[in-house]
C-alpha cells in the first residue's frame, strides 16, 4: 500500500466513517481533527485557534498572497501580518505535506487534495449523499429535531464550499475535481468503502 487517499465530503454524507474505516482496513494512518493537532503542535498556534477557524472560509484576503506568502515561509513580514484565518490554513497546509511524505494515509477535508496535487500516488474521493439520507444521520447523531439537521447541513456544506473554493483552483464537489465521487446513501457507508477498497486496489495494481 503507497496510495494516499483525500476525501472531500457533504455534511452528513459519512465521509468521515468511510475514511476511518478505510484506514483500518489498509491499516495506515487517518487525520481529520488528528492533523489540526499536529498542526497546532509545529506551528506553534494553539489547538483551539484551529479547531475555531478550521474549513471556514474568509473573505478578508486574495489567494495569491496566501501562495505567495506560503513560499517565502512563516517569518516573512507578510506572514506576520495576515489573518489569522490564513496563519491556520498554512499551517495545516504545511502539515498535509508532511503527513504525505511519511507514508500512505487518509486525509479528510482540508483541501488535502489540492496541497497534493503535485503527487502521483494519490486518490482524491469526494463522498455526497440524497439529502433524507444525510438529515437523518444528522439527526441521529447531533439529537436534532428535521428542521435543525437541515439548517445545520445547509451551513456546514456552504462553509467548506467556500473554503475550498477560495482557496484551491477547483470546484467543491465538482466531479472533475476529483478522482472518485460516491452518494453513499446509495450502497450505505460499509457498501461504499467496499467499492473503494476495490477502487484503490485497482489503482495500486496499474
Amino acid at each position: 500500500m503507497n496510495t494516499i487517499i483525500t476525501i472531500g465530503r457533504q455534511f452528513g454524507s459519512g465521509g468521515r466513517e468511510i475514511g476511518d474505516k478505510l484506514a483500518k482496513a489498509f491499516d495506515i494512518k487517518y487525520y481529520d481533527r488528528e492533523l489540526l493537532a499536529r498542526a497546532a503542535k509545529e506551528s506553534g498556534f494553539c489547538e483551539e485557534i484551529m479547531m475555531n477557524h478550521d474549513e471556514r472560509p474568509t473573505n478578508s484576503f486574495l489567494y495569491n498572497l496566501v501562495i505567495d506568502t506560503y513560499s517565502f515561509g512563516y517569518n516573512s513580514s507578510s506572514f506576520v501580518d495576515m489573518p489569522i484565518s490564513q496563519k491556520v490554513f498554512l499551517a495545516q497546509f504545511d502539515t498535509i505535506k508532511k503527513v504525505a511524505e511519511e507514508g500512505p494515509c487518509v486525509i479528510v477535508g482540508r483541501c488535502a487534495d489540492y496541497a497534493l496535487e503535485s503527487k502521483n500516488n494519490v486518490i482524491n474521493l469526494f463522498i455526497y449523499a440524497d439529502e433524507d439520507f444525510k438529515i437523518k444521520r444528522i439527526m441521529e447523531q447531533y439529537d436534532l429535531d428535521e428542521g435543525k439537521a437541515r439548517d445545520m447541513c445547509i451551513k456546514k456544506d456552504k462553509q467548506r464550499q467556500s473554503y475550498y473554493n477560495y482557496y484551491t483552483n477547483r470546484k467543491w464537489g465538482k466531479a472533475e475535481s476529483y478522482d472518485l465521487c460516491i452518494n453513499s446513501a446509495v450502497l450505505g457507508i460499509d457498501g461504499s468503502v467496499k467499492l473503494i477498497k476495490q477502487y484503490i486496489e485497482d489503482f495500486e495494481s496499474r
